[in-house]
């Protein structure tokens, strides 16, 4: 009996021990990320559509992602990394400009189909969602916004895209040197540093459908743990293992890309960046202000092992993804980026207590919603309480798992967990304890408890609204009275052209407009900053762009 007395006084000791180590460690200051590098990194950025952190990586243990957990291996994962709008089109003009959305009018999700330089006349004229009346209308950011990889290329990146765009405007004619379903860091004309951009659609929202008879990438009877919110059934599961199938598709490209990078010599002289676009694909994740729509995973690889399998858990926002490439190039960002560079040259000296969101109309359905995060709790602000939470977009009901809620709820056989998100009026104030209620589903608001927290969390949202000068909260009809007075897009002026000693000085009396030159029409547009020679023999193509402007006419320019 003595004997196994002193056995557990030992192992209690033991295990005291090692308690005591862990604390040990986590009470050390967190180690700063931060390269240091001797050369200008290639930069790879590989983006998944519409997912939340469904991965082992980030603590899902469904499914195994080769690829991701080898990235994750040997890179950092960011454990607190949020877009600012839970929707596509608003989350890539966040991500494109440094700015919120909602700063700069691009927070309605869609402006019209900018995804393309090639979309038609007629396709933009039958555009499904006209948002006011019969206009579509591109978001007119102030003069000084520039797609960021302007300044890439400035400074000698070849920049590529592969393939979507859907900023809420269309790309300026210099913002890359490729963007197609065919651009790739290997089209560059010589060794000079790459930005290279992969879009992978797989896991978007309208592969749930869409794929929904292919065949799976994981087991068909695959056990799936079904979130509260969502109907734990047949159809429920057939959807949830859609999902995790198009994660591993998804995990299939990524290690071609990471496998081109190996092959071509290039993967420890290339900063790799994995992350995904906004929140999950299931409803009441994508469109709404809960973690589930934007917490997202972000994995990053730095070149010669670096950082190797450590986690960092700063609060980041899309916002701070543009200033932090450009200071990993050794750029300075520009002072009208609301994001701030979180590695790099330029990397910020103060950490935010916050992540803001904002969400507006979705297609043909309007609402106003802003959101506080810190480590702990969130705030969302509700500004239409006359409308549920849940909004009726046709596009989501294409969904088998949508559908089935909707039965559900026509059935009066809704659990309350599920019926919350149906509730009407919903609540001004909302406002959640994310360690102990993750799904944000018991409202804080109204507990004495919580006084403090909601009133500095409310006085945060109020002073980011104040601060950005919000633009998605006023009208969307005068918003874009504002950009394209008496509904006729601004037209970007004629280059203004003087050749003297053989070189040609070139200007543009619109402010804020991008200049762009070419000697052979099969070349990508060069960024105009200084003057530029030209030989008698040569022939210059000219253009001028601004973001939300029709572009000006290409002139030709020859000795």
């Amino acid at each position: 009996m003595k004997k196994i007395i002193l056995c557990l006084a030992l192992i209690t000791f033991i295990l005291g021990c090692k308690n005591s180590e862990k604390q040990v460690v986590e009470d050390k200051p967190p180690q700063i990320i931060n390269p240091k590098l001797d050369f200008k990194p290639n930069i790879v950025w590989i983006v998944a559509e519409d997912l939340s952190p469904y991965i082992p990586a980030f603590g899902d243990s469904t499914i195994v992602t080769p690829a991701l957990n080898q990235l994750a291996a040997e890179g950092v994962c960011y454990d607190n990394f949020f877009s600012p709008h839970p929707v596509c089109a608003p989350a890539r003009a966040a991500i494109i400009t440094g700015m919120y959305a909602n700063s700069i009018g691009a927070s309605h999700m869609r402006t019209g189909p900018w995804f393309s330089d090639t979309v038609s006349d007629e396709v933009i004229n039958n555009y499904a969602s006209k948002p006011i009346e019969n206009i579509n209308y591109e978001a007119v950011p102030p003069a000084e916004v520039k797609m960021f990889t302007e300044y890439l290329r400035g400074a000698g990146y070849y920049c590529t895209n592969n393939k979507k765009e859907d900023y809420q405007f269309r790309k300026t004619m210099t913002a890359w040197d490729e963007s197609s379903d065919q651009a790739h860091w290997r089209n560059r004309p010589d060794e000079t540093p790459f930005f290279s951009v992969f879009n992978i659609e797989v896991t978007h929202e309208s592969r749930i459908w869409s794929k929904a008879t292919d065949s799976l990438w994981v087991d068909k009877n695959l056990e799936v743990s079904v979130p509260p919110y969502l109907p734990d059934t047949k159809v429920g599961k057939k959807d949830f293992r859609r999902m995790y199938s198009n994660i591993l598709e998804m995990d299939h490209k990524v290690g071609q890309i990471l496998e081109d990078l190996q092959t071509d010599g290039l993967l420890d002289s290339t900063i790799v960046v994995w992350y995904t676009d906004h929140g999950g694909p299931l409803p009441r994740q994508k469109r709404l202000l809960y973690d589930s729509g934007l917490k997202v995973p972000m994995i990053i690889r730095f070149p010669n092992g670096e950082f190797y399998g450590l986690r960092d858990n700063r609060i980041i926002s899309f916002i701070d993804l543009a200033p932090t490439v450009l200071s990993l190039a050794g750029i300075e960002p520009p002072n009208y980026m609301e994001g701030k560079a979180f590695l790099g040259d330029y990397m910020r000296t103060e950490e935010p207590e916050y992540a803001f969101g904002a969400a507006d109309r979705f297609d043909e359905f309007t609402d106003h919603m802003r959101s506080v995060r810190d480590k702990k709790f969130k705030y969302i602000k509700n500004y239409e309480l006359d409308k549920p939470v849940y909004s009726d977009v046709a596009y989501r009901k294409q969904m088998p798992i949508m559908q089935e809620l909707l039965q559900l709820k026509n059935q009066n056989q809704l659990t309350p967990t599920q019926a919350l998100w149906f509730n009407s009026p919903k609540a001004e104030e909302e406002l959640y304890d994310l360690e102990n209620d993750p799904h944000e589903l018991n409202n804080l608001a109204g507990n004495p408890e919580y006084k403090d927290r909601l009133e500095k969390m409310r006085l945060a949202c109020n002073d980011w609204v104040k601060e950005i000068g919000d633009t998605g909260l006023q009208p969307e009809n005068e918003l874009i009275e504002s950009f394209w007075p008496n509904q006729e897009q601004p037209l970007t002026s004629i280059p203004k052209l003087e050749f003297k000693d053989g070189v040609l000085h070139i200007s543009c009396s619109t402010d804020g407009a991008s200049i762009g030159y070419r000697f052979n029409s099969d070349e990508s547009w060069k960024i105009y900053n200084s003057p530029i020679q030209v030989l008698q023999s040569q022939k210059v193509e000219i253009v001028a762009d601004r973001i939300g402007y029709k572009r000006s006419d290409t002139i030709t320019f020859k000795p």
